[in-house]
């Protein structure tokens, strides 16, 4: 699954992921490979991305905004205010505040 996230910034985030769990309206949801088409609104909480391998570590802020980690599982955090999401086709667009 391909995944970007995209601020009124600057990109965040673009590449291949191994699943996405996202603080939905009604709660924290997970996106495997092959889901089913979904647009939801985004709350205020984290943005969790399954990730292949340590290389994103270099993710960390954006401008002092944006505030991240990686964990020992390759799980990189990102939170988040707000945003809308899309995914359509194993590809996931986030539009985050």
């Amino acid at each position: 699954m391909y995944l970007e996230i995209i601020t009124p910034e600057a990109i965040l985030f673009s590449s291949e992921i191994d699943s996405l769990s996202v603080p939905g309206v009604d709660g924290e949801f997970q996106m495997l490979n092959n889901h089913a088409p979904v647009v939801s609104n985004l709350v205020e909480g984290t943005i969790k991305i399954h990730v292949h391998t340590k290389e994103h570590q270099e993710f960390n802020q954006f401008n002092g905004h944006y505030e991240s980690h990686i964990d020992d599982d390759n799980i990189l955090i990102i939170a988040i205010k707000s945003g809308t999401l899309e995914l359509n086709e194993n590809k996931v667009i986030i539009l985050a505040d």
